[in-house]
């Protein structure tokens, strides 16, 4: 059975990169943004159900997220419904990835880690993190980024303080070196056993 990593973090803080890395060292990287991606996508599972709820979302045989971003945004009570249809799918598209990897280690990168109630699933929870100032530099450099926009996005997130609060393991991203160092190490440590499971039943 695979040792679980829950990896989560705000936006910006390098947690696509830290993925990466950790994929280099053998893990199996399954990622709850792409699999919404799948699903979205020209015959993906989510398609009938989520154009059953917004019609106008279906677009060439896939949703458009621009238009559903919309209708989201138009009812405050869309997006539960919205969450409603999509969470089980995406929690199937993440079984049916457990069931078919053969890695020791296999992390599972989650933005709602903490909110959604699924670090209780895993073996270890890892946040990464960066300095407030840099988080906001990295985000504004990004294509139509506002400090409006992010200050949404932030005020929608779990503060950074909280996540690592609630962390097994904080990974800092100040630099790649550093970050690329942390994943070797707790990578080496998962292998060697110094990590003992949650025992949490997966």
């Amino acid at each position: 059975m695979a040792f679980l990593i829950g990896l989560t973090g705000s936006i910006g803080m390098g947690k696509s990169t830290t993925a990466a890395m950790f994929a280099e060292q053998g893990a199996a990287v399954w990622d709850a943004d792409s699999a919404v991606h799948r699903l979205y996508s020209r015959d993906g599972a989510a398609v009938g159900p989520v154009s059953d709820l917004c019609p106008a979302a279906l677009k060439d045989g896939g949703i458009d997220r621009a238009e559903l971003s919309r209708w989201v945004q138009a009812d405050p009570d869309n997006l539960s419904r919205l969450e409603n249809v999509v969470h089980p799918l995406v929690a199937a598209d993440r079984e049916a990835f457990l069931a078919g990897t053969s890695a020791d280690v296999v992390v599972l990168d989650i933005p709602l880690l903490f909110e959604g109630g699924h670090a209780d699933q895993m073996d270890l929870a890892v946040v990464v993190s960066a300095p407030a100032e840099l988080q906001r530099e990295r985000v504004l450099a990004r294509p139509g980024m506002t400090p409006e926009k992010l200050d949404l996005i932030l005020s929608r997130q779990m503060p950074d303080a909280e996540k690592r609060a609630r962390a097994d393991v904080v990974i800092g991203t100040e630099t790649l070196e550093s970050a690329r160092r942390s994943v070797v190490n707790l990578m080496q440590d998962i292998r060697a056993g110094k990590h003992a499971r949650s025992g949490s039943g997966h």
